[in-house]
This record gives structure tokens, C-alpha cells and sequence, in this order.
């Protein structure tokens, strides 16, 4: 039974680790945002990034000709833009994705696969950005170090091996850049398949069917200054204060315009 225990220990496992400490339940806030929020956000980015550093890339979050925030989908304005078009949460993406953290080779001779798989993904995610190419040799249980013309050797005869294109799926993260993305979904379609999916997936698809149903197209059909011209504004299901702060300012606009702002959400939640 020990032999067997071991064994298995030594396994990969597929399901992340249960997790170790129970979840903290504290009274709800009386403030949402405000100073507390800022300066959450910039210890979290200096943090993950420097000062200098950190300060350049959040001052070029959804600015004009330069970075859509990773956190959000909220359309950026035509004509002025404040120079802190971001929220609490955008800041805390983009330094998840900028950080000075690094995993090299060397992380990898430390950690064996099963010794990674039992994890939580909150600690894989801290350890940092992957430096190289890493391959996982069949029988082996550490990744090793590949160079890249044979690592896209690899993946050119695994592709060409395959009897049709669409027996390959290309998983993204929806954290992703648009144009990392762009790039991706190119290379995709040009190699003969459209099955692209991400985890927009798991919760746009159903929005997406039956917008497409009643509509007839599975997106959004106004425009960011429709906000400017609209009676009526409903929020349903969601509290912008914590899923949108940024819809915030085309809240502001519409009610000094004379709008009237409905929110509706079963949740006790802050703001």
C-alpha cells in the first residue's frame, strides 16, 4: 500500500490541489474604490514590475496608439482620454502579465511534473514568465531546455502528421493580446482550421447564441457615445464597481446629461 502511494505520488495529477486553508469570510466594505483602490493597484504593479517600469506601462493602458488593458473590454473613448484610463483590476492584470519574475531551465531541473501538477495555480502563476523553450521527453518527468528551430521542427511534424487540420485544437488565454492573438489566429486559419478556442468561450457562447437569435448578431450593437444620448441606462446582473469601474465615467456623463440609471443585482456587494 506504501509502494503504491508512492507511486502515485509520483504521477501527474490533472486536478489542481485542494486548497489548504478555508475561505475568509469579512464584513462588506463601506467604500468601493477611492484612495484604498489606487493604492492597492501600485503596490501591486510596482511590485511586479518596478516603479519606473511600472509607472510607463500603466500610463500606456488604452491609451491612443498604444496597449488594450488584459482585464477588460470596456471600449475606449474617441476623443479625450484621462491619462489613467485604467481600473484597480487592469492594473493588477497587466502586472501579472509584465512582471520581472522569470522561470528559467533552472526552475525546471528543480521541479519535477508531478511535483508541479500538486501546485495550486496561484503559486505556478507567481513564479514568473517561461524564459525558453521547454520540451517534455516521453518517460522523462522534467521539462528540458529546446532551442527553437527544433522546437518548431516538432510541432511542424506533429501538425503535418495529422490526418486533417481540424483534428488540432489551438488553445489561447483570453488573456492574450490583441495582437498576440491576431497573430495566432492567422498562423491557425492558414494552416486549415477555425478551431480556435479560448476562455471567452465559457462564458460568451451562450450571450453570443442568443444575441444572435433575437438580434442577429452575437455582440454588442451601440456605440460608447450612445451612452450620451440615451432616457434610460439598465444594469442587470452585474455591479460596474467591481466587474467595469471604467463604465463608470459613461455613467457619470448620462446622469449629468439627465439620464436615469437603473441597477439591479441580487448580490450585497460595495458601490
Amino acid at each position: 500500500m506504501a509502494l503504491e502511494k508512492e507511486q502515485l505520488a509520483q504521477q501527474p495529477s490533472a486536478q489542481s490541489p485542494e486548497e489548504s486553508s478555508s475561505v475568509r469570510v469579512k464584513p462588506i466594505s463601506k467604500v468601493a474604490g477611492g484612495a484604498t483602490a489606487a493604492l492597492t493597484a501600485a503596490k501591486f504593479a510596482f511590485g511586479e514590475m518596478g516603479v519606473v517600469r511600472g509607472t510607463r506601462t500603466l500610463l500606456q493602458l488604452n491609451q491612443k496608439q498604444q496597449i488594450d488593458c488584459p482585464g477588460c473590454a470596456w471600449p475606449e473613448p474617441d476623443g479625450e482620454r484621462s491619462h489613467f484610463e485604467f481600473c484597480e483590476e487592469g492594473a493588477k492584470h497587466v502586472a501579472d502579465e509584465a512582471t520581472k519574475e522569470r522561470v528559467s531551465p533552472a526552475f525546471f531541473q528543480q521541479w519535477p511534473v508531478p511535483a508541479l501538477s500538486q501546485q495550486p495555480d496561484q503559486w505556478l502563476n507567481a513564479q514568473g514568465r517561461i524564459t525558453h523553450p521547454m520540451h517534455l521527453r516521453e518517460g522523462s518527468d522534467h521539462y528540458e531546455p529546446i532551442d527553437w528551430p527544433k522546437a518548431f521542427a516538432l510541432l511542424g511534424r506533429e501538425l503535418n502528421a495529422l490526418a486533417s487540420p481540424d483534428e488540432a485544437i489551438f488553445y489561447t488565454s483570453g488573456r492574450a493580446s490583441n495582437e498576440a492573438a491576431f497573430l495566432y489566429q492567422l498562423f491557425v486559419r492558414q494552416f486549415g482550421t477555425n478551431n480556435l478556442p479560448d476562455c471567452s468561450n465559457m462564458f460568451h457562447e451562450s450571450s453570443g447564441t442568443g444575441m444572435t437569435e433575437v438580434l442577429g448578431v452575437g455582440k454588442g450593437t451601440v456605440r460608447l457615445d450612445d451612452f450620451d444620448l440615451v432616457d434610460a441606462i439598465f444594469v442587470i446582473g452585474q455591479n460596474p464597481g467591481t466587474i467595469h469601474p471604467r463604465m463608470f465615467t459613461s455613467l457619470l456623463h448620462a446622469k449629468m446629461l439627465g439620464s436615469k440609471i437603473v441597477h439591479i443585482t441580487p448580490l450585497p456587494e460595495t458601490g
